[in-house]
């Protein structure tokens, strides 16, 4: 099995006065009305945090009983704590994927095989693919950094008695109409996890939930370290959760699916192919050779390297969607170097 820097994350790509195409938070800030509300939670800092609320706000916004709801430090904590609760004897993680759910479960001691999906069919997830011993099973939806959406009727195939399937949902709030998601549906041996950090630029703050049988959620609870969410996180949980910020989700979404498609339509016209169908708010592109993201970072740029994925290479790059006005600088850019 080849090593890889199971660690490395997009925002070691970036640097003082590189253009940051390498990470996924789509805003460069929270926006104003969610300042407000942590602004104004501040003064009740000195307090233990509770996630009741944050964990009741979830609860309605996906119509799932609150004790099928864990709230979490953001998504990536439930992968630990996912490790840490189960014992698994056969654990799959279906690559290519953010590496971090395979990395928790080496940390925890955990045996990992990989189901590698191929580029030269799109990325396309048949369920036969996954050994029938898998009795723990990962899978990204929209997976990063192929941007591929999964139909969630594939997904459920997976699912079996005997099997724990996750599904990482943590970019499905930047798909219109949140398509092919499982959040709302209570199923059982599916775990659903999502990200509050990627739309509403909370990356610092650290925010997001676990959807799945209580049972299973009593069990990642009762490993979860004390006071593990802040009141800060929940605050912002609770704002995320309500109706007027999920209208604007969606509206963001649109933006989204609009700016990514121009950033295709222009790698197109450069003919740089796009690997898949991307639905997601990036794409994943196939380089001329080993050097493009190191010229593209002299040029000003940032862009995720894709060799630390299992299943892709150096020519491989991940780049974040951006207004059209920062796309067509990078366009630009990028012409020049090839």
């Amino acid at each position: 099995m080849a090593d890889y820097d199971l660690h490395h994350h997009g925002d070691r790509e970036v640097a003082p006065g590189l253009v940051d195409l390498a990470v996924n938070v789509r805003l460069p800030r929270p926006p104003e009305w969610l300042r407000r509300e942590l602004v104004s939670a501040v003064d009740s800092l000195a307090a233990y945090p509770s996630p009741a609320s944050a964990r009741a706000a979830v609860a309605a916004r996906h119509g799932r009983p609150v004790d099928e709801v864990l709230v979490t430090a953001g998504a990536a904590e439930a992968f630990t704590l996912l490790a840490s609760a189960l014992r698994p004897r056969h654990a799959v993680v279906v690559h290519p994927q953010f590496t971090e759910p395979e990395a928790a479960l080496r940390v925890a001691g955990h045996e990992v095989s990989r189901v590698v999906l191929s580029a030269s069919d799109g990325f396309v997830l048949a369920p036969a693919v996954v050994p029938e011993s898998a009795d723990l099973v990962f899978v990204g939806n929209p997976t990063n950094p192929t941007s591929v959406l999964h139909p969630a009727a594939v997904l459920r195939r997976l699912a079996r008695p005997g099997r724990l399937l996750v599904v990482d949902e943590a970019f499905l709030d930047a798909i219109p109409g949140e398509a092919e998601s499982l959040a709302g549906e209570s199923l059982d041996g599916v775990v659903v996890l999502r990200s509050l950090t990627k739309t509403w630029g909370l990356a610092g703050l650290r925010a997001g939930y676990v959807l799945g049988p209580a049972d299973v959620v009593a069990r990642l609870a009762a490993v979860q370290p004390p006071w593990s969410v802040s009141t800060l996180a929940g605050v912002a949980t609770v704002a995320c959760c309500r109706p007027q910020a999920l209208e604007e989700a969606e509206k963001l979404a649109a933006t989204a699916e609009s700016d990514r498609d121009y950033l295709v339509s222009r790698l197109f016209d450069l003919h740089l192919p796009v690997l898949g169908e991307p639905r997601g708010p990036f794409v994943l592109v196939e380089g001329p050779d080993d050097g493009l993201r190191q010229r593209l970072r002299d040029a000003g740029y940032a862009v995720r390297r894709g060799d630390t994925f299992p299943g892709l290479g150096p020519r491989h790059l991940r780049l974040a969607v951006r207004s059209r006005e920062v796309t067509d600088g990078f366009v630009a850019a990028l012409a020049r170097v090839l």
